[in-house]
C-alpha cells in the first residue's frame, strides 16, 4: 500500500523535545505497520520506508544541535527505536543501527571528520549502515598513495542495502592491522549483493558486502590511535547491546498488542471453558497477565539500561574503566533479559490466541522470528557469565569486541 508524501508525518520544529521525537516515531510507526506483514515476507529492500524515515527527520535526533541536528541523547533514540520495533523490527534495526554506526568515528577521537560527516548527515538526510563484521580477513588492503586499495567481501553487513554512507573495516594485507573508514556506498567497485537470508529482521540487509578494487582516500580513514588508551573507545559492545535490546522489548510490546487486538476481536472461546468471549477464560487471561508483567519489568530495566548508556556517552574521554565496567553490567543484564522475555512473549502468545492465529496471512509469527535472529548475534551464556563474574567477585572483564 502506498502513502502519499503529503501524510508522511515529520518534525516541525527545529530544536523538539523528546516527547515530540517519540511523537513523529509512533505517526510513522503507525505507516510502517501497513504493510509490515507483507514486506517481512518479501523481504528485499524497504525503499518507500527508508524514504518516509529520512522525511520525518529522526535520523538527526542524536546529531548535535551546533551541527544541525536535535542533540539529543541514546534514551532518545532508543525510545525511537523501541516504537518501530513494536511493527517493524528491521526498520527499527535499521534506524538503531544508523545512529550506532553514525557515532563510531567518535569513539575514535576523530573530532574534525566526526563533525563533518554529522553536519554532512543532517544536511542530506544520510542513513549509515556498515560493513565491518568479521572476525576472519575477508577484507584486505594494500597501501596505495596515502590511501588503501581494498579487495575482498564482508558479511553481516547490516543497513548497507539503503545506506548513503558505510563505516567499514578491513585488515592491512602486510601488518595485519585492523583500518576503518566512511565511504559513499556508492563508491565505484563497492557490491551490495543482495544475499541476506535470514528467517527475520528480513529487510535489514544483513548479507555480504564484496569490495573490488575499492579505493579508501586517506581523508577518509578513522583513527582509533587518539583514543585506544581510554575507556570511550571500547563502547561498541553497550552501544550494540542497547540497540538490540530495544528491538527486542519493543517486539515483544508489538507482539502483545497485536495478539490483544486479535484475541479481543478474533479468537473463540474453546469448547469446554464455559464462557461466551474468549477473554474472559480464566486461563487467557492468567497468560497474558503473567506476559505482561515480564514485559513490563523487561521494559523498565531495559529503560534503566537506555540510561546507563547516556552516563557512559557523557562521560567522553574522562571515563574510567571501572564506571564502564558498573554501567555495562547494567546493560549487559538488561540485554540478557529482554532478550528473554522477548523470546517467550512472541512465543506464547499463540496459545492464547488460538489454532486460526498461527497463519502466514498474519504474520504474528515474525515477531519471534526477529528477536530470534538477533538473540543469536551474541550468545546470552557469555553475558551471563559476566554477570556472574561481577556478582561473585566484583570484578569486571576486561573490555572486549563483544564484552
Amino acid at each position: 500500500m502506498t502513502i502519499l508524501k503529503s501524510e508522511w508525518p515529520a518534525v516541525k520544529t527545529k530544536k523538539p523535545a523528546a516527547d515530540e521525537l517519540l511523537t513523529v516515531a509512533k505517526q510513522l510507526a503507525a505507516c510502517l505497520s501497513v504493510d509490515a506483514p507483507e514486506r517481512d515476507r518479501q523481504g528485499g529492500t524497504p525503499t518507500q520506508q527508508i524514504a518516509m524515515l529520512k522525511h520525518s527527520g529522526l535520523l538527526k535526533t542524536m546529531i548535535p544541535t551546533a551541527w544541525g541536528g536535535y542533540g539529543h541523547s541514546w534514551s532518545t533514540v532508543l525510545g525511537i527505536t523501541r516504537e518501530f520495533a513494536k511493527v517493524d523490527g528491521s526498520i527499527a534495526h535499521l534506524f538503531g543501527y544508523h545512529s550506532l554506526v553514525m557515532n563510531l568515528p567518535h569513539l575514535g577521537g576523530n573530532t574534525e571528520l566526526n563533525e563533518q560527516l554529522q553536519r554532512s548527515t543532517a544536511e542530506n538526510d544520510w542513513i549509515w549502515g556498515n560493513a565491518v563484521s568479521s572476525l576472519s580477513p575477508t577484507l584486505m588492503g594494500e597501501t596505495q598513495d596515502g590511501g588503501y586499495v581494498l579487495n575482498g567481501f564482508r558479511p553481516f553487513s547490516s543497513g548497507s542495502h539503503v545506506a548513503d554512507r558505510l563505516y567499514i573495516g578491513w585488515d592491512d594485507r602486510e601488518s595485519g592491522k585492523r583500518h576503518y573508514a566512511v565511504i559513499p556506498a556508492d563508491r565505484s567497485g563497492v557490491e551490495i549483493v543482495g544475499d541476506w537470508d535470514g528467517f527475520g529482521q528480513t529487510q535489514t540487509g544483513s548479507g555480504s558486502v564484496r569490495f573490488h578494487d575499492v579505493l579508501i582516500f586517506p581523508e577518509e580513514r578513522v583513527e582509533m590511535s587518539t583514543t585506544k588508551d581510554l575507556a570511550m573507545a571500547t563502547l561498541l559492545p553497550q552501544m550494540s547491546q542497547s540497540v538490540l535490546s530495544s528491538v527486542f522489548i519493543g517486539s515483544a510490546l508489538g507482539a502483545l498488542e497485536a495478539a490483544r487486538h486479535y484475541t479481543m476481536t478474533q479468537s473463540r472461546p474453546w469448547v469446554d471453558s464455559g464462557f461466551e468471549a474468549h477473554y474472559q477464560d480464566p486461563w487467557v487471561q492468567r497468560v497474558y497477565g503473567e506476559l505482561w508483567t515480564q514485559t513490563e519489568a523487561a521494559s523498565l530495566l531495559v529503560e534503566k539500561a537506555d540510561r546507563a548508556l547516556d552516563d557512559l556517552w557523557r562521560q567522553g574521554e574522562v571515563l574510567s574503566f571501572t564506571r564502564r565496567g558498573e554501567q555495562a553490567r547494567v546493560i549487559a543484564s538488561a540485554n540478557v533479559f529482554a532478550g528473554k522475555v522477548a523470546l517467550e512473549a512472541t512465543s506464547a502468545i499463540f496459545e492464547v490466541m488460538g489454532a486460526r492465529s498461527a497463519t502466514r496471512s498474519h504474520g504474528f509469527d515474525r515477531f519471534w522470528r526477529n528477536v530470534r535472529v538477533h538473540t543469536l548475534h551474541n550468545p546470552t551464556e557469555y553475558k551471563v557469565r559476566n554477570v556472574g563474574l561481577w556478582f561473585l567477585t566484583g570484578h569486571y572483564p576486561e573490555p572486549r569486541l563483544y564484552v
